[in-house]
């Protein structure tokens, strides 16, 4: 990503890239979903889905499903949608009852019944319509990681990127703490102005040879392990359009649907299972379908490095740090970081206090991410193991946090809140008011409903599906979109 973009965006400056990477080295193979940031990504390299879908086993995502999260009665699941342009005047009937609800109104305040992206999930639709401008509805993707990988890679060289397959065994800097050069294993030194870490987890460059240490957020995010089990499609049934985010007994298990096959992974925390204990779990959940297949473990330690643009280095993706995979916005910090990098790159003005900036900008962004899959954890409402009475009784929270669900709970002015820590937010209005009323989480004091808010559940599913109408069977579009 970081190779092709630059490649875009940086060549009518005479700008050389050398990308360094090893066959021998493995990638994590896993990071199926993404966010509709994605489709921005695509879109900005002129790449089409017909181009690049077929090539990745690619799906459509219209957001994510979080069953088993509440035990509160008609919210034990709920759809969290990526909200569009279609949704305006449906989505404030929401906000609307959402405030009515947690000041006592006796209304039902699903977030379910109020986004078109719900309504194409129902019905398994791609969210892609003749009818309707693709640019009114948001939407993501899932993807097989390594295909896309690949994918990218070959984008990168038609871009006149120059690749090398080389293992880099040393880094030198030189007199002023700059990264110098890179010893490699087959082709001696190479040398730059300027170096991107990709390196993953090692942290290669801006941890082990610049000393950045990473900022734990083990008292925010209690998951640090996950084991991930590829099975077979079920072909005789429809190919659904969202990720399934499931709550298990110490985390959750995701299922996405690619064109190809299912991915699948438990996402936990060691303190409370461990790794033979998950793998089991997770082999009960998908039944006969993951007989025989491979297990992958992965572990990390969630949290963030301070400062990701450091010296004549740029940290990019799980060398820049990881909080967990709930929700899928890594691949969206990837994105921004390396975006706003090229935007500060081509003002040719770079200062320490540039580089100060950008890493205020980016560790805020990464903290109101944390924030936003927190809150997930805080607001469940599961009685059975310790780890969701724990992670409900975390007192560690941000002030950010703490504000919002005092507001949300006290009855306040909920949008003056949102909007006076938009700077520090990475999820928007509809995000948290999905979140927060699809768990269910009301007062328990209830008055009579307000007549006007009555109905507006059942008028919103009727307007709905005159606008999802004309949108294609998810399966059915694939097809057409793969066809040689």
């Amino acid at each position: 990503m970081t190779a092709c973009l630059m490649a875009h965006q940086l060549a009518q400056y005479g700008t050389g890239i050398t990308l360094i990477e090893s066959k021998k080295i493995g990638t994590v193979g896993v990071g199926e979903g993404s966010t509709p940031y994605l489709k921005e990504f695509f879109d900005l390299l002129n790449i089409t889905e017909a181009q690049w879908m077929p090539a990745c086993n690619a799906t459509y995502k219209c957001g994510i499903g979080f069953p088993g999260w509440s035990t509160e009665p008609q919210y034990e699941s709920y759809f969290h949608p990526f909200y569009s342009d279609l949704d305006g005047p449906l989505a404030k009937q929401f906000f609307d009852l959402c405030n009515a609800r947690r000041t006592g109104g006796n209304v039902y305040a699903h977030p379910d019944d109020f986004f078109v992206a719900s309504a194409l999930v129902q019905q398994n639709k791609a969210p892609v319509s003749e009818a309707i401008s693709p640019n009114k509805l948001m939407y993501a993707y899932h993807f097989d990681a390594e295909l896309l990988g690949q994918f990218l890679r070959c984008h990168a060289l038609q871009l006149g990127v120059h690749h090398i397959d080389e293992k880099v065994t040393d880094v030198s800097k030189n007199a002023e703490g700059n990264i110098a050069l890179l010893q490699t294993q087959n082709s001696g030194q190479l040398r730059g102005d300027f170096f991107v870490d990709c390196s993953g987890f090692s942290g290669l460059l801006i941890q082990k040879t610049l000393g950045e240490k990473l900022v734990s957020y083990k008292k925010h995010l209690f998951n640090n392990s996950a084991v991930a089990i590829q099975t077979p499609l079920e072909l005789d049934k429809p190919l659904s359009s969202y990720t399934v985010s499931k709550a298990l007994s110490c985390g959750w298990v995701w299922q996405i649907p690619l064109a190809n096959r299912y991915g699948n992974g438990y996402v936990y925390s060691s303190d409370y299972l461990d790794k033979e204990q998950a793998e089991q779990e997770l082999r009960d959940v998908l039944g006969p379908a993951a007989q025989g297949q491979k297990a992958l473990h992965l572990h990390w330690q969630p949290g963030r490095i301070e400062q990701h643009w450091k010296r004549n280095c740029l940290a990019i993706g799980l060398s820049q740090g990881f909080l967990e995979p709930l929700e899928a916005p890594m691949l969206f910090v990837v994105q921004k970081s390396i975006e706003r990098f090229i935007e500060l790159f081509t003002q040719c003005n770079f200062s320490d206090q540039k580089q100060d900036d950008y890493n205020k900008e980016i560790n805020a962004m990464i903290d109101g991410t944390r924030d936003y899959l927190q809150a997930h954890y805080k607001l469940n409402s599961r009685q059975d193991t310790q780890y969701w009475r724990d992670n409900r009784d975390n007192p560690a929270l941000s002030d950010t946090l703490r504000s919002i669900l005092d507001k949300w709970f006290d009855g306040g002015n909920l949008d003056l809140v949102l909007h006076q820590n938009m700077h520090k937010l990475a999820y928007l209005k509809t995000s948290w008011y999905c979140l927060l009323a699809g768990k269910g989480r009301f007062t328990n004091t209830l008055k009579q409903p307000k007549t006007n808010l009555t109905n507006q559940s059942v008028a919103a599913k009727l307007e709905i599906a005159k606008i999802t109408a004309s949108f294609h069977d998810h399966k059915q579009y694939l097809q057409q979109l793969f066809a040689p």
